[in-house]
């Protein structure tokens, strides 16, 4: 007996201690601001990361974090989705992985369309596996977002394609020749030993480190057939993009040194040329200053001219000089270009020795049809834009100090790609291509697949698409080619009405216009009136989109916001009966529209415009029912 209560006694000591430790990190912004303390730190490890896994109110956080994504209402290979999510729910959950019986399921795997025709595998995890990857992943952001290198820019907060793409406008300027790089298959080829080896490096938490091993070992499922992952990690998995970074964080470290050690030079050396030719104009003007003789003077001035123009059509600088060369950069998850100033046997070296870095070091290979070595001059497609650098020109402008220079030639253009143009359009089923006498005429037509909705929908779904993809090419230096895209996009909206209204084009035309616009009137929710217009905004270009500074990046104060939905479930009330219960559940919807506003629930979710609603036990399986009534 004695022994018995002695073990029970250091026990709940154990329990106490725990609990203890658990309290002094409850707070999840406390929590993740501590450990981005050390990122910057090569040096630092760390020792005891597991235990956050058993944080409840992390993973409120993660709920909060994931919820409101229409995927989640999907369900994976249990059959469950994000609905009746509960406390009770996720104390389950760190319970498995407090005794570390854990185990992912495999991912559900459907085939999504690529932009060359071909299906990109995606998978589907469970909502038990999402929520517990949303909070390695916030752990993991913590720890290495700050040790990154800056010319990363994929899946990472506050950088996007636009700061990748203003990166390469700012530092590529002048360059000679474009390595456009691309790696063959890379989430499917990550080597799942070099990822861990590489955690290792910082992580020293065995536990922690095994439960990514468990989700890139966990597989997927193809029709009912389990196939193992030996390599890889999944696509549509919430910790792929960030483990990605991680491992593609070596390379980035590697092309700084690669940098430090191509880089030559601190300027580019004199042109001989333009220096004997200034030498000599300037003699000529030595001379014109003396000189009493009207005649002569004539003859000298009348030399001087023609020394400028010749003068004016050399380099000041030796665009060949081999004592002068410069590497740069950037990278957006698997795609990067490296801009190179030198010859072209540098960039030629340049992508063999980074290609056998890859191989070597990483086990992944280059893309032999997409890894091109371009001129500068020419176009290198990079994240949908062309990139080019303008080729010389004498032209000339006045800089600040009211000096004429040359400074048009060099600088990097961010273009619309016409063919890209084209194939959207043809994608959205907005256009057709007719050819007359050899010519490729552009002809909107209508989209049968939208005349089933109202109109207020189909204004929407074009304004959406004209929207973004006018915004996504926002820095574009030829944006104007855009007014051929909205104009293609505005003849497709007046064809689908008339297919709609079996009527002519003229006749949408005149039945829409409102004032000098075309839209569409409807009642809100409190019975006014509105009108929406279709898109037709300006299509200036907008050289800083994402702030003053594509280079610096603004960290927020904090790194997260207050749980909204965990003080919904902590507040031990159901949001519809009013009962105070501490068994609570969320019941969730996929899109508010889609709700049949005969049920009571239905029409209070839309009036407080939430898609979930914290309910009890008895409520939500009424709602599942529809049984509920007032």
């Amino acid at each position: 007996m004695a022994f018995t209560w002695r073990r029970k006694a250091v026990y709940s000591l154990q329990y106490k201690r725990k609990e203890g430790a658990r309290g002094t990190m409850r707070n999840p912004e406390n929590v993740l601001n501590s450990l981005q303390k050390h990122s910057n730190s090569k040096d630092y490890t760390y020792n005891r990361l597991y235990r956050n896994m058993f944080n409840r109110n992390l993973f409120l956080q993660a709920y909060q974090n994931i919820y409101s994504k229409q995927g989640n209402m999907t369900a994976g290979t249990d059959g469950k989705t994000i609905d009746a999510m509960s406390l009770e729910r996720i104390d389950r959950i760190i319970e498995t992985l407090t005794d570390e019986s854990y185990k992912p399921q495999p991912a559900r795997r459907i085939y999504i369309p690529k932009k060359n025709g071909k299906l990109r595998p995606l998978g589907i995890p469970t909502i038990d596996d999402k929520l517990i990857q949303e909070v390695v992943r916030m752990l993991l952001e913590a720890i290495y977002e700050d040790s990154f290198e800056e010319i990363s820019h994929g899946f990472r907060p506050n950088r996007s394609c636009h700061t990748a793409l203003r990166q390469i406008q700012n530092r590529f300027v002048r360059c000679k020749w474009y390595v456009e790089g691309d790696i063959k298959g890379f989430f499917d080829n990550i080597d799942h030993n070099i990822m861990i080896n590489i955690l290792r490096k910082r992580i020293k938490d065995e536990r922690f480190i095994n439960l990514i091993r468990k989700f890139l070992n966990a597989g997927y499922m193809e029709q009912q057939e389990l196939h193992q992952s030996y390599s890889g990690t999944p696509q549509g998995g919430i910790i792929s993009p960030i483990l990605a970074n991680i491992y593609l964080d070596q390379f980035d470290k590697y092309m700084a040194e690669y940098k430090k050690e191509f880089d030559l030079g601190n300027k580019r050396g004199y042109n001989n040329e333009y220096k004997k030719l200034a030498e000599r104009r300037h003699s000529l003007v030595k001379s014109l200053s003396r000189s009493k003789n009207k005649e002569k003077s004539e003859m000298l001035l009348k030399r001087i001219q023609e020394l400028d123009k010749i003068h004016k059509t050399m380099p000041c600088k030796d665009p060949m000089d081999s004592n002068f060369k410069r590497l740069q950069y950037v990278r957006y998850c698997d795609d990067f270009i490296i801009g190179i100033i030198g010859s072209k046997e540098d960039a030629r070296k340049v992508k063999e020795e980074i290609g056998q870095f890859i191989q070597n070091r990483l086990h992944l290979e280059l893309s032999n049809e997409k890894t091109l070595i371009t001129k500068s001059t020419n176009k290198a497609r990079f994240l949908g834009y062309d990139i080019r650098v303008t080729p010389k020109s004498n032209l000339t402008k006045k800089t600040k100090r009211g000096i004429k220079a040359r400074n048009y030639g060099g600088h990097v253009m961010l273009e619309v790609p016409t063919e890209l143009i084209q194939k959207k359009l043809i994608e959205l089923k907005s256009m057709k291509i007719v050819v007359q006498n050899n010519t490729e005429i552009w002809k909107p037509i209508h989209r049968g697949d939208l005349t089933g909705r109202n109109d207020l929908s189909i204004l929407d779904q074009y304004n959406g698409e004209i929207r973004g993809f006018c915004n996504y090419y926002s820095i574009a230096n030829n944006r104007s080619k855009l007014h051929k895209f909205r104009c293609i996009m505005e003849y497709s909206f007046y064809r689908t009405m008339a297919c709609k209204y079996r009527t002519s084009v003229r006749k949408i035309i005149a039945k829409f216009r409102i004032n000098k616009d075309i839209g569409v009137k409807y009642q809100d929710s409190k019975g006014n009136e509105r009108v929406r217009i279709l898109r037709k905004g300006s299509l200036a270009k907008d050289p800083r989109p994402l702030g003053a500074e594509a280079d610096t990046v603004h960290k927020p104060k904090g790194i997260l916001k207050r749980p909204k939905l965990a003080d919904r479930l902590n507040s031990n009330t159901c949001e519809w009966c009013g009962k105070h219960t501490s068994e609570l559940e969320v019941h969730q919807v996929r899109i508010l529209k889609e709700l049949d506003e005969k049920e009571d629930w239905a029409r209070f979710m839309k009036k407080i415009n939430r898609k979930t609603l914290v309910v009890c036990k008895d409520c939500h399986s009424k709602i599942h029912k529809s049984k509920l009534r007032e």
